[in-house]
């Protein structure tokens, strides 16, 4: 049973927006293929299928992680840098892609902060999902699903690849992105 307050309330107080804005988040997947978005379908498909597994094969399935710490450092890294969770518009890249479309520029300070935050919020984000999943493991032997505990080992399994995949592509793009701006 989750507390009255404090970081056991945090799941509870974001269920809602959080499970609309990551199912929504498949959308994303659909703009990779067709080309809307620069990021590849590869990198797109891994961070949004992380994403669903935990908001709805954990969070939402398993009562047991709802109460867990990392909800909170969970919320906090997917709000600010990336996803809409609870009333937190993604903090940093909601304005600087706001700033850029409406004035054809973003404030080099929202430029560094939109292509340095992940350095630090990623890991995070990246440690309370895994630290999540292993959270929820025991309580799918003793219920009896065992299906979700195999699934979920095999996904544990694809975090070793992926974290690296993903990091490198968002250091390179970070690279490439920060280089064009100084010409600029």
């Amino acid at each position: 049973m989750a507390e009255s307050g404090g970081h056991g309330a945090v799941y509870a107080a974001v269920e809602p927006p959080l499970l609309f804005a990551q199912t929504l988040a498949v959308i994303e997947i659909l703009h990779s293929v067709l080309g809307l978005v620069k990021s590849p379908v590869s990198a797109t498909f891994a961070q949004i299928f992380g994403r669903m597994y935990v908001t709805w094969a954990i969070l939402w399935s398993l009562r047991e992680a709802q109460s867990h710490i990392l909800v909170t450092t969970l919320m906090l890294s997917w709000s600010i840098t990336e996803k809409l969770v609870g009333n937190c518009l993604q903090v940093i890249r909601y304005p600087f892609f706001g700033m850029r479309e409406t004035f054809g520029f973003a404030p080099s300070w929202l430029l560094w902060l939109r292509y340095n935050s992940f350095l630090v919020l990623y890991p995070i984000g990246m440690l309370s999902e895994v630290g999540l999943i292993f959270v929820a493991m025991p309580s799918m032997k003793t219920s009896g699903r065992y299906y979700l505990h195999h699934a979920t080992t095999a996904i544990l399994l694809l975090y070793v690849p992926g974290f690296p995949y993903l990091y490198r592509y968002m250091i390179a793009r970070r690279k490439k992105v920060l280089l064009a701006a100084k010409i600029a």
